[in-house]
């Protein structure tokens, strides 16, 4: 039974790491499109706007010719103009769409930071569960710990880095992870054989840059008790005069700050 189960979980991983290959790809092929669509645009204008910049300054031109050509370069600028707007948006839709597909498919995973790299390679899954045990005994015996997939991240960018690569852990279910991080987030020490480790969820590099962004604003917020928190997977959140007010970017934060005077002298400084 044991075997099944194992080759069923395989297959299902194997079929959902398919389906969001396919994703990808069509997303990457829909902004290569859109990127030599506008490459395209860019180039006619540019010989366009050559062209017309010769015809101006040449010497025989007389005032009155120079005078419509200079018009009707603004006009086509301005023309030009809402079509390279479109295609801005189309491209920020596209690398959503990516950054989108990415969060999700790490929904699940655990990203654990500081484990030396010496520690048993072949043999990630029960590193992780160790950790659990030494630090959580008693969710390993509430919950039924399982582990899809347990991997040391690649070592693509810095071969000669001395801190340890991280491990991800891909749990079966993204409430055991919630679960497991809200633990690890209440206890403040998490330790692997006396060593301190940290965990955290796991996401794409871009997602990543968005929480970041917030941290500042975030410490701020902490030291008025504004309760802030970040909401999966790049959402600020906090209670301001009895009601949770949530935010996706700073800018539609710093709208809702003018009408807030107290929060605006707060945070003027750093939005």
């Amino acid at each position: 039974m044991e075997d099944i189960e194992f080759r069923t979980t395989l297959l299902r991983t194997l079929k959902n790491c398919l389906e969001a290959a396919d994703k990808l790809n069509e997303i990457y092929k829909k902004t290569n499109e859109t990127l030599d669509v506008i490459l395209g645009n860019q180039l006619e204008i540019k010989h366009t706007r050559t062209e017309k910049t010769n015809i101006i300054q040449t010497p025989d031109s007389r005032p009155e010719e120079r005078k419509n050509q200079v018009n009707d370069l603004k006009c086509e600028e301005a023309k030009n103009t809402q079509p390279e707007k479109q295609n801005e948006k189309r491209i920020q839709k596209c690398e959503n769409s990516v950054r989108s597909l990415w969060d999700s498919f790490k929904r699940t995973n655990i990203r654990i930071i500081g484990v030396p790299e010496d520690e048993r390679e072949q043999d990630i899954g029960n590193l992780f569960e160790e950790i659990m045990t030494e630090n959580f005994p008693h969710l390993v015996k509430e919950m039924d710990l399982q582990v899809q997939e347990a991997r040391r991240t690649p070592n693509k960018r810095n071969p000669k880095r001395t801190t340890p690569r991280h491990i991800i852990i891909k749990m079966p279910r993204a409430k055991d992870k919630e679960r497991l991080l809200k633990t690890a987030r209440e206890r403040n020490s998490v330790t692997y054989k006396g060593i301190p480790i940290r965990l955290s969820a796991d996401f794409s590099t871009e997602t990543l840059q968005a929480r970041r962004e917030w941290q500042e604003i975030f410490k701020v917020m902490n030291t008025k008790n504004l309760q802030p928190r970040l909401l999966y997977p790049a959402k600020l959140s906090f209670r301001i005069e009895g009601q949770i007010k949530s935010f996706t970017d700073k800018e539609k934060l710093k709208e809702f700050i003018t009408t807030k005077p107290g929060l605006y002298e707060v945070l003027k400084g750093i939005l």
